[in-house]
């Protein structure tokens, strides 16, 4: 069983950077899985955030964050990270890192992002 963690959230004013990382353990590895962020603020419907395909060769960003978050994997440290610069207040939010291989889907449990001066 495939369970995922993520960690890195916190306070950070805008304009600043924070690196969330979400680790994978259990029994099956992480490699062969596409991985995506979501976010979820207050009162609003979790959204894609963005997402890499198993061997990194395929990346996509929501129109929101392009040119400000970047997504990369290590498969052999089992862990995908999500690099968060400029942030904006509209970036707060629950982060949640999602792990889809063929029917199987895992969740981690989310870590706070607050964007706020």
């Amino acid at each position: 069983q495939l369970q995922l963690v993520e960690s890195g959230g916190g306070l950070v004013q805008p304009g600043g950077s924070l690196r969330l990382s979400c680790a994978a353990s259990g029994f099956t590895t992480l490699d062969r899985y596409y991985i995506a962020w979501f976010r979820q603020a207050p009162g609003k419907e979790r959204e894609g955030v963005s997402c890499i395909s198993s061997n990194s060769g395929s990346i996509k960003y929501a129109d929101s964050v392009k040119g400000r978050f970047t997504i990369s994997r290590d498969n052999a440290k089992n862990t995908v990270y999500l690099q968060m610069n400029s942030l904006k207040p509209q970036d707060t939010a629950v982060y949640y890192c999602n792990a889809r291989w063929v029917d199987d889907e895992h969740w981690g449990q989310g870590t706070q992002v607050t964007v706020s001066s």
